[in-house]
């Protein structure tokens, strides 16, 4: 868990915004005459070990190096980008970018592992997923090896094939993928789709540039099918570009108000975002659902939406990133992005997990133990927030700062659910049913695709497993390494014919939304695993809330403009 949550220190998945530098200068930088006496200082130590020290050192490497451990003393967030780097983050943002299509994290003193995949890209093609240990790429071992240190292994011409090969949790053996290099499309809207006559459905991956135009178009489309109430999925999504987050936010809130204040050391970083006139859902009830890696931008939409007494939220609480980084160019082009500012919520909470300078290790330690706590007992949990962390939304409602939103119903992690079975849990981990649907399509797909590939809707509603279907999926999966029967050679593959036949329902939906993966790419996922997911189906129930607050901010709102 630790490690998933250090996600959000890494370059990559926080900068650059507008791909624009500040340019530094040393005017006024010298307010206290002992700041420049340590500069000279921390010069003089430079020039002495360049010039004096045994061997020869790299000067450029010596100063790299100086810039992270100055960035390490202070918040989490905070990181330093060589100049080789900053053109591929730039590119990044900007929409597209050469490579297999995963994010990952490559913690200090830890192994690099994969946070997900992007959909229809190479690694997902071939069955990487999320959680799997990256321990090599081609030849060379990458256990410790930075992230951007790993990305120039892993990147290379379009059209080429790299070996990538990862350790899986709870699969012994290591798993090698040949991965066909490719230009990897950045969409933000994962999925959007109609759960009933009347609920739309709308996932978001993360916040990039284009992402307010595509959350636009997918409402227009979902208004169309009968949209009448919205669930917003941002369980997962780390943030990415502040102004999209704002954007989104404000097409659900009417009337007037602040959605975010932004508050820094410099006045230059003040700012306030406020509702704008219009918008594409004023009216229609919300529901957003959140978990502990929903960060940043994401936090600001289920925040702000929370304060304005405007959307539902469910889930667990989430990440607790309150700061705003900004990109200053140094003269070779390398940026240091850094903390300049917090960002707070309309009620005027701050969000950000507390942390002490330089702390991280504590930092992630001590968050993981409160979101246990905040998942797991939260009306304890509650009941111990200090005041001062106490606040009141527009209606009064109580609402809470000092680390993530809290959810205004917490739904745990269900260990009764399905998809917990020891059956389900290993053939997901392994990939049976990916690898099936891959094989399947491989080699004998054209009658699936002839039969299906036009008729999505009557796919999602009509189509099933059937008894040949499931016989070769459970052969696929003892070809692989499944054992049936009560053989205790290998515990974590062994399972009774009892124990698969219990299994099969979960699986067989597992399965279905595999194959409407290959037929219809992989937003075809959602609408079929989402039937299963429990956070969805406790959801579900919850309408009549997200209807009261709705009613009651669409009065409010007509008051005030009345």
């Amino acid at each position: 868990m630790i490690s998933a949550l250090k996600r959000y220190i890494l370059p990559f998945s926080l900068v650059l915004a507008l791909g624009t530098g500040v340019g530094l200068t040393m005017d006024g930088f010298f307010a206290q005459d002992d700041t420049y006496e340590q500069l000279q200082k921390l010069e003089e130590a430079f020039l002495l070990i360049n010039r004096q020290y045994v061997e020869e050192v790299s000067a450029s490497e010596m100063a790299e190096e100086s810039i992270r451990a100055m960035l390490k003393k202070l918040d989490p967030h905070s990181s330093y980008i060589d100049a080789k780097t900053i053109i591929r983050v730039q590119e990044d943002y900007k929409g597209s970018f050469g490579g297999i299509g995963i994010w990952f994290e490559a913690p200090v003193s830890d192994t690099a592992k994969v946070t997900s995949t992007i959909p229809d890209g190479p690694s997902e093609a071939v069955g990487l997923m999320a959680g799997d240990r990256l321990i090599a790429v081609d030849d060379s071992v990458i256990i410790g090896m930075g992230s951007l240190s790993i990305q120039d292994l892993i990147k290379g011409p379009k059209g080429t094939d790299v070996d990538i090969t990862v350790v899986r949790p709870g699969v012994r053996e290591p798993i090698v993928f040949t991965i066909t290099r490719a230009t990897i499309p950045l969409y933000s809207v994962d999925a959007s789709y109609m759960m009933d006559e009347r609920t739309g459905y709308i996932r978001i991956g993360r916040f990039a540039l284009t992402t307010h135009q595509e959350f636009l178009e997918h409402v227009a489309r979902l208004k169309s099918q009968g949209l009448e109430r919205l669930v917003l999925d941002l369980r997962g999504n780390p943030g990415g570009i502040k102004r999209t987050a704002v954007q989104i936010a404000d097409e659900m809130l009417g009337g007037s108000g602040v959605i975010v204040t932004t508050e820094g050391r410099n006045p230059r970083e003040n700012e306030i975002d406020r509702i704008r006139p219009g918008g594409q859902l004023l009216d229609e009830p919300v529901m957003i659902l959140v978990n502990e890696s929903t960060a940043s931008g994401s936090e600001i939409i289920a925040g702000a939406l929370q304060d304005h007494d405007r959307a539902l939220i469910v889930g667990r609480r989430t990440f607790g990133k309150g700061l705003v980084q900004r990109p200053f160019q140094l003269r070779d082009g390398s940026v240091v992005q850094m903390t300049v500012a917090r960002y707070y919520m309309p009620s005027g909470r701050l969000i950000q997990t507390p942390y002490e300078l330089g702390d991280i290790q504590d930092y992630y330690s001590d968050k993981l133990l409160d979101l246990r706590q905040a998942t797991f007992h939260p009306s304890e949990y509650l009941a111990n927030i200090p005041d001062s962390l106490r606040f009141k939304t527009r209606n009064g409602r109580d609402v809470f700062g000092g680390g993530g939103v809290m959810p205004d119903i917490v739904i745990a992690p269900d260990s009764t659910s399905p998809l917990n079975d020891l059956v389900v849990q290993n053939a997901i981990r392994h990939g049976y049913p990916f690898l099936f649907a891959r094989k399947m399509f491989d080699s004998d797909g054209a009658a699936l695709r002839e039969r299906w590939v036009d008729q999505k809707e009557e796919f999602m509603s009509s189509y099933q497993i059937d008894e040949q279907m499931w016989q070769a999926y459970l052969a696929h999966a003892v070809e692989s390494g499944l054992i049936v029967g009560t053989s205790t050679e290998s515990a974590d593959q062994a399972f009774s014919q009892a124990a698969i036949d219990a299994s099969r329902i979960t699986l067989e939906v597992v399965l279905k939304a595999r194959i409407a993966q290959r037929l219809y790419r992989s937003e075809a996922w959602y609408p079929v695993f989402n039937t299963i997911d429990p956070l969805i189906n406790s959801a579900l129930q919850l309408w009549n809330h997200a209807v009261s607050l709705a009613e009651r901010r669409t009065l409010d709102t007509n008051a005030l403009e009345g």
